[in-house]
């Protein structure tokens, strides 16, 4: 049986107040969405029925622009009361001091925000509105205003890959939790944008990884970008940003750990893939999730090309989206992928030996009250920790030692403030 998933996307409207150049949802019914997308009920019964089958996953609630749902606050309070970790995926230009407020109320835990270039020229044009940028970062002041944690999503594209060293700054300065950078594939509308030449995509992903290594407080990670795997343990093998060590940044976790619910209740296995694995009208989640071919074909591929041979197919396995997009087979090799077998032995993950830690009873109360955004990486970075050590139980000490070595005394808010109360 598979996994329970740990993120699942609601696309909640194709309704935006964007005309994006790359998106991936062909958003034609911009100021009244689709004729068919979910009600408030039905989504209410599909937040129920992923809350069975994943009950700590986190759920995405985003679009097109969710803000542009009236029942957006409803439907968060409703899956925060199930258990799920919520958090709105915007573009912030909607963003005010009384919603963030309100999305707080209703359970929100953070905040995604779309950033496309520190350049409000080239942010306006990527996005087709003069102004958006601006209001975007208006939507950035409004959280942190009201203290809502935030994350920065950029966009890497041919035109925007050399602004990632003054990406990480900028959302660093800004008081971001995170900074996902993000890797298009071309479907949707963005069957027509460029994206990224595989040159760049490679010099971006190790910037990405040296700003993930050097950043004490923001959290780097690279999205959509299975290949981060390959090269971060090229760079450095004992490196434990490396999915050899239990992460999984980068890495494509489309229908092992993740879905996507369309606004028509579809469910792909991401959102750059439009292979849909059954219909959420007609079938439960859970139904969808352990039975659809699509799905079960994902969680076992049988890679071609140069995947197929290549040492690397474990820890990356390439991005299954691009070839589905450009011939339809979504087993073919990852056309952005520069690198060339060796021929030399599989590298597997060593996610295995996690499997007999504990947590103590101290240790899992902290955690708890680590950002959504965050939680699972904190986990993870703990367990790999006490590993090392020789040991297989997480304490409430060694997130107190992990969280000082990487934020220093002052740490993050949330977390170590609330390790120092209890000493």
């Amino acid at each position: 049986m598979a996994d329970a998933p740990y993120l699942v996307a609601l696309n909640l409207t194709e309704r935006c107040n964007l005309a994006c150049a790359h998106c991936y949802l062909d958003a034609g019914h911009l100021k009244e969405g689709g004729r068919d997308e979910l009600s408030t009920t039905d989504l209410k019964r599909i937040l129920g029925e992923i809350s069975v089958v994943g009950p700590e996953a986190m759920v995405v609630l985003t679009g097109g622009e969710p803000t542009l749902r009236p029942d957006l606050p409803e439907l968060a309070k409703h899956a925060n009361g199930l258990g799920l970790m919520v958090v709105v995926g915007t573009n912030g230009m909607s963003l005010t001091p009384k919603r963030v407020k309100s999305l707080q109320q209703a359970g929100v835990a953070g905040i995604g925000i779309s950033v496309d270039s520190l350049d409000p020229e080239i942010h306006d044009s990527f996005r087709g509105l003069k102004g958006a940028w601006a209001r975007t970062m208006a939507g950035i002041d409004a959280c942190k205003e009201m203290g809502m944690p935030f994350q920065i999503h950029f966009s890497a594209t041919e035109e925007t890959a050399d602004e990632i060293d003054n990406m990480v700054a900028f959302a660093r300065a800004a008081g971001a939790m995170v900074l996902n950078v993000f890797f298009m594939v071309c479907t949707g509308r963005g069957e027509a944008f460029s994206g990224i030449s595989a040159r760049k995509y490679d010099t971006v992903l190790r910037r990405v990884a040296l700003a993930a290594k050097a950043e004490k407080r923001l959290m780097v990670r690279a999205k959509c970008a299975p290949h981060f795997k390959r090269i971060a343990i090229e760079m450095d093998p004992d490196w434990p940003i490396t999915a050899a060590h239990g992460y999984d940044a980068g890495g494509c976790i489309a229908a092992t750990r993740y879905a996507r619910v369309t606004p028509n209740g579809d469910v792909t296995p991401c959102p750059y893939m439009d292979n849909a694995a059954g219909s959420l009208k007609t079938q439960s989640f859970q139904d969808i999730w352990h039975e659809a071919p699509v799905l079960n074909a994902l969680r076992a591929p049988k890679l071609e090309g140069r995947c197929e041979v290549c040492e690397f197919q474990e820890l990356c396995g390439g991005c299954r989206a691009r070839p589905l997009a450009a011939s339809g087979n979504m087993m073919g090799e990852d056309s952005l992928c520069t690198y060339q077998p060796q021929g030399g032995a599989i590298i597997s993950p060593m996610i295995a030996d996690m499997a007999e830690m504990r947590w103590s009873e101290d240790a899992e109360a902290h955690v708890a009250r680590v950002p959504g955004f965050v939680r699972r990486m904190v986990r993870q970075r703990a367990e790999a920790y006490v590993l090392e050590q020789g040991r297989s139980e997480v304490t409430r000490d060694d997130l107190a030692l992990l969280a000082k070595r990487r934020f220093g005394d002052a740490g993050p808010p949330a977390f170590v403030r609330a390790l120092q109360e209890d000493k």
